[in-house]
C-alpha cells in the first residue's frame, strides 16, 4: 500500500510539474505576442508620381521580400512623391526624417535629390537607388569606395553611356544622320550631356545632334512641333521625371512621326519607345535591397562602397518597329536582352 501511495504521489508531481511548464509556455508566448518584434520603418522619397514610379518600387518590394523584409509584416514604408516638381524635394524630406525612419531611399533620377535629405539629416543611412551622376563630383560623398558620411547606394552612369547609346542606335538605324536629343535642362547631368559629352560623341559616328530643351509638361506640345520641323531621323530621350512622366507621351509622338527613339530605361520602352540601353534595372533593385539589409544589420553607411551598376541591358520594341517601317539588322537583334514584341 506505501508503494502504491509513493507511485500515486509521483504521479500527481510529475504532472503538476507538466501543467507548471505549460503553463509557462503560454505566458511567454503571450509575452512574446504583447512585444513583438520592432517594426523597420523606411522612408522613400520618390521625385516622380506613384504612377510612374510603380516599376521601381515594386521591383525594390519584391528584392527585399526576397531577403525577408515584407511591407506591412516586418516592414512599413513611408512615401513620399513630389510629381516631378523640384521644388517639393526638401519640404518632403524635412517629412520624412520627422518621422525617424530606420532608412531613407532616395528615387530621383539626379543627384538633386539626395542633397535635401542630406540637409535635414546627418545621421538616418541614406540609399540611393540609381542616382545619375557621379556622387563625388557632385560634393556629397568622400570617394565611391569609402563615403564617409550616412550616404551610399548605387549610382548609373549615364553621362558614361552616351557614346554607347549613340553607337547602338546607329547599329539599330543604319540610316541614322541627325539626331534630336530631348533633355530637361534643369538637370546638371542632362547639360553636360548636351554640351559636353554628346557632340564629340557624335561626331565620332559621323551624326549631327540638335538638343532640344523642355522644361515642363506644357512645353513639349510646342518642343514637338519645332522637332517635327527640323525632321530628324532619330530621338534620344533624357533621363530624369519630366521625362519620365511623360513617357507615353513622346513615344506617340515618335511612332506618330516614324521616329526611331532611345532611352536609358527599360520601362520607357514598355511604354512604347523603340530602343534602351542602360543599367539592368532587376539587377539594380537587388543591390539596393542588399544596402537595406546590411545597414539594419549593423554596417554603417559610411563604410559601404558606392556601386556603379554591373549589368546593363538592351532592349528592343519590335512593334514599335513595326509601327515606324523600321527593320532591325539581325545582328543587333541578336545582342538584345529582352525584346517586345
Amino acid at each position: 500500500m506505501k508503494k502504491a501511495s509513493r507511485q500515486y504521489s509521483m504521479r500527481r508531481k510529475n504532472g503538476f510539474c507538466v501543467a507548471f511548464a505549460a503553463m509557462l509556455f503560454a505566458l511567454c508566448a503571450s509575452a512574446s505576442a504583447q512585444h513583438p518584434k520592432k517594426l523597420i520603418r523606411i522612408g522613400y522619397l520618390v521625385s516622380s508620381d506613384a504612377a510612374t514610379a510603380s516599376v521601381s518600387i515594386e521591383g525594390i518590394r519584391l528584392a527585399l521580400r526576397e531577403l525577408g523584409y515584407v511591407e506591412g509584416q516586418n516592414i512599413a514604408i513611408e512615401y513620399r512623391y513630389a510629381e516631378g516638381k523640384d521644388d517639393r524635394s526638401s519640404e518632403l524630406a524635412a517629412e520624412l526624417v520627422r518621422l525617424k525612419p530606420d532608412i531613407i531611399l532616395v528615387s530621383g533620377g539626379t543627384l538633386g535629390w539626395v542633397r535635401p535629405v542630406m540637409n535635414a539629416t546627418k545621421t538616418i543611412p541614406i540609399i540611393m537607388t540609381g542616382a545619375g551622376a557621379d556622387p563625388v563630383r557632385a560634393g556629397l560623398v568622400e570617394s565611391l569606395a569609402r563615403p564617409g558620411g550616412n550616404v551610399t547606394g548605387i549610382t548609373n552612369v549615364m553621362e558614361e553611356l552616351t557614346g554607347k547609346q549613340l553607337e547602338l542606335f546607329k547599329e539599330a538605324v543604319p540610316k541614322l544622320a541627325r539626331v534630336a536629343f530631348l533633355y530637361d535642362p534643369a538637370r546638371p547631368t542632362n547639360l553636360r550631356r548636351a554640351k559636353e559629352l554628346l557632340p564629340p560623341a557624335a561626331r565620332g559616328l559621323g551624326l549631327t545632334v540638335r538638343s532640344w530643351e523642355v522644361r515642363d509638361g506644357d512645353e513639349f506640345e510646342i518642343v514637338f512641333a519645332a522637332i517635327s520641323k527640323e525632321r530628324p531621323n532619330g530621338l534620344l530621350v533624357s533621363a530624369g521625371p519630366l521625362t519620365f512622366a511623360n513617357g507615353k507621351r513622346i513615344a506617340s509622338f515618335a511612332i506618330k512621326q516614324r521616329l526611331p527613339s532611345m532611352y536609358g530605361r527599360r520601362q520607357d520602352v514598355e511604354a512604347g519607345g523603340f530602343m534602351s540601353y542602360g543599367a539592368d534595372i532587376t539587377d539594380s533593385y537587388r543591390r539596393v535591397a542588399i544596402y537595406v539589409d546590411r545597414i539594419l544589420k549593423g554596417a554603417k553607411a559610411a563604410d559601404l562602397p558606392i556601386e556603379q551598376p554591373k549589368k546593363f541591358e538592351l532592349v528592343l520594341n519590335l512593334k514599335t518597329a513595326k509601327q515606324i517601317g523600321l527593320v532591325i539588322p539581325p545582328n543587333v537583334l541578336a545582342r538584345a536582352d529582352r525584346v517586345i514584341r
